[in-house]
């Protein structure tokens, strides 16, 4: 047991020395790495030629609209040799791009466009900045958290016309507003109680 601790801090110390990383830690058993915006695309190229984590299993967005800067590109790392996962986080605001990794991992450009589709994170060096999940037309980034729960506009296929139309978003149904008070303990009183207070025939 003593032999894995000191090698998992002598791994973490050696992460934590590569130029770029702000910060190293273990969660959950898994090193997690904090790398600035201008250092990723190296400090990537270097995790997966010299600590053989080999493969990009996930790259993802995290919004934190409070925070400045404001998203977390997180790229979610595998060593298949070692048995190991690598956790990198690269924060970035609204107009400035990271580093794209399409050069490194080939795959790593489906999971860019999704970044960029859902978030508004844009790469540097992605050549297809394409939408990926939704339309074209689309207007905004709906995981942003200040994204409207409605989104701005609905498409729908009109008849009369024969062709596909933008229309503002239009509610059938108000929002409902649930109450999810449980019963024993939101009740004040139960059906028959007024009987008993005299209240009932």
């Amino acid at each position: 047991m003593a032999d894995e601790n000191e090698t998992s801090d002598l791994e973490l110390e050696a992460v934590a020395s590569l130029p770029g990383v702000t910060g190293a830690r273990r969660e959950l058993g898994e090193l997690v790495v904090d790398v600035g915006r201008d250092a990723g695309r190296a400090l990537l190229s270097r995790l997966r030629d010299e600590f053989a984590f080999a493969q990009v299993m996930d790259i993802c967005g995290v919004d934190y609209p409070q925070r400045q800067p404001r998203f977390d590109v997180v790229y979610n790392l595998l060593s298949v040799s070692r048995n190991q996962r690598l956790r990198v986080i690269v924060q970035t605001d609204e107009a400035t791009p990271v580093q794209s990794v399409s050069t490194v991992w080939p795959c790593a450009t489906w999971w860019e466009r999704e970044v960029w589709d859902l978030f508004g994170v844009s790469f540097e060096g992605l050549a297809d900045h394409r939408r990926i999940l939704t339309d074209y037309n689309f207007e905004g980034h709906p995981l942003r958290k200040d994204f409207p729960l409605t989104g701005y506009v609905e498409v729908h296929y009109d008849d009369e016309r024969k062709e596909v139309v933008y229309d503002k978003v239009r509610l059938t149904q108000e929002f409902r507003n649930f109450d999810f008070l449980s019963p024993w303990e939101g009740m004040t009183s139960l059906p028959g109680d007024e009987k008993a207070h005299g209240g009932g025939k």
